[in-house]
């Protein structure tokens, strides 16, 4: 039950979709003044070293956070040729970062001031990193060794009473906070999906936090991979949110094929995590725009294969 750590996956192209949506809705929501309670109900270690051996056994920020890190910036435009020399065709400077996700480097680039990334903040810190003094951070992890990490992490930000760590099951006492006193609330929700039940747990969750906190904000983060649950997720959400009346958005990221394929020596190779989702209820208006200029780059800059591709859908 608890093999899973998000130690090995730290700045992957699923942690670039899930933390880009998150920084720009939390962007929106902390334009307000009224307090802003954040309930992340799967919250990991919070930190992670990109350098240390869990994320470099996998490498799998090579192919997310790192590849934005190093993409080109703009080149100048070409000079015009002299006069009576045959003309040549300008190239084309690279396409400038969407606005969302210049953000998030900005953020990313914040826990980094001597540049790259050796350092990767999960959403605990990310989040503590935009909220305000008076805003509230309520943390989950259920995991023995990634709680210890957790708590040791936030102890470092001497953040005082503005974050509880909470070593429970998210699913089933994350709802108690809503709703919070100031009526405001982001829930965001991202298990491991390592059991299948966690597909069925996620539905539940959502379900009772909407009768507890209807007007609260819900993100829900989920795996795109060959099982029937990981398809059937997205379409209960939407079911879920059209009854209850509320708006939703839904955000999905390929970057390459899901085929298990099979080499010339007979070796088989699965190909990992290739796509995921975000799925939100109540989500800022903001969103749909900042992610429809962001998505087609996540394709086309983390894309591993000709796979790559994304959607954005929304409805209520």
């Amino acid at each position: 039950m608890f093999s899973y750590r998000h130690a090995f996956h730290a700045g992957n192209h699923a942690d670039v979709l899930k933390h880009t949506v998150l920084i720009a809705t939390l962007d929106y929501l902390l334009e307000k003044d009224a307090a802003l309670t954040v309930v992340d109900t799967h919250a990991g270690a919070g930190l992670y070293r990109l350098d240390g051996d869990y994320a470099g056994t996998s490498g799998e920020a090579a192919d997310g956070v790192l590849r934005l890190l190093s993409d080109p910036k703009p080149a100048p435009a070409e000079a015009s040729p002299a006069k009576g020399s045959a003309k040549k065709a300008a190239e084309k400077p690279p396409e400038p970062l969407a606005d969302a996700l210049s953000r998030y480097l900005e953020v990313i680039r914040a826990f980094n001031p001597k540049g790259g990334a050796r350092i990767y903040p999960g959403s605990p810190f990310i989040t503590h990193h935009l909220l305000r003094d008076h805003d509230k951070l309520k943390l989950f992890e259920l995991h023995p060794t990634d709680a210890r990490t957790l708590d040791a992490n936030i102890a470092q930000l001497e953040a005082g009473r503005q974050i509880s760590v909470l070593r429970d099951d998210g699913f089933g006492s994350a709802t108690k906070f809503l709703p919070p006193p100031s009526r405001r609330a982001l829930v965001l929700c991202d298990p491991s999906y390592e059991i299948k039940s966690d597909y069925a747990r996620v539905l539940d969750f959502v379900a009772e936090a909407l009768k507890r906190f209807a007007t609260g904000t819900y993100a829900v983060w989920y795996p795109i991979i060959p099982r029937p649950e990981a398809h059937d997720l997205p379409r209960r959400l939407k079911t879920m949110a059209t009854k209850a009346g509320k708006p939703w958005l839904h955000a999905t990221l390929t970057v390459k094929s899901s085929k298990i394929t099979t080499d010339a020596t007979g070796a088989t190779h699965r190909p990992g995590l290739p796509a995921s989702g975000m799925f939100l209820i109540n989500p800022p208006y903001t969103l749909k725009p900042l992610l429809a200029a962001a998505l087609p780059q996540m394709a086309d800059r983390l894309g591993q294969d000709r796979n790559a591709t994304f959607s954005l859908d929304s409805g209520g």
